[in-house]
């Protein structure tokens, strides 16, 4: 009979899970606010802020909301200062990855020229925000183009502390 306990007792030790796992999202860790659409793949990187996305047939250019990087493609205007950095930055981390999108009520769902505004997620499930990652490496600026936006605070954040850090385009004349 002892020989039939422990047994049972070790058995039941076994396969009690002593941290059981919460099926809540990680809260140190962001996730998106808004509407999302997953299962885009980044096809072309325009420059640090506009990329072009593909879902099967269809396909979006990406204005990305809250940043704005300088410029290296513009028509009218020079490269700037940190411009062909920041472009080389989203495209090493962007090109050939699958992406979620998130939109923003707050914006709207495309800017004046057609481009669709999105913040775009890395990962499964969706954890890294580029837009806020772009902020504070310094590769971008926060960019308030005309109302408040669901990341601003955090983007805000963001860019106070590369400045802070003199990161990026922050060493820019």
């Amino acid at each position: 009979m002892a020989i039939t306990i422990s047994v049972v007792l070790f058995a039941a030790a076994c396969t009690v899970d002593p941290a059981p796992r919460s099926l809540e999202p990680d809260s140190r860790r962001p996730h998106p606010k808004g509407p999302t659409t997953s299962g885009w793949q980044v096809t072309r990187v325009v420059d640090g802020d506009t990329v072009v996305v593909q879902r099967a047939t269809e396909q979006l250019t990406i204005r990305l909301i809250g940043i704005d990087t300088p410029e290296t493609v513009h028509p009218t205007e020079p490269v700037e200062c940190y411009g062909p950095e920041a472009s080389r930055f989203a495209d090493r981390r962007l090109l050939g990855r699958t992406v979620t999108l998130e939109f923003d009520p707050s914006q709207g769902r495309l800017d004046d020229y057609g481009r669709t505004l999105a913040y775009l997620w890395l990962g499964a499930p969706p954890t890294r925000l580029f837009n806020r990652t772009a902020v504070r490496q310094g590769f971008a600026l926060e960019y308030t183009y005309d109302s408040a936006y669901l990341w601003q605070s955090e983007f805000t954040r963001a860019a106070a502390e590369a400045q802070h850090e003199h990161i990026g385009v922050w060493r820019c004349p």
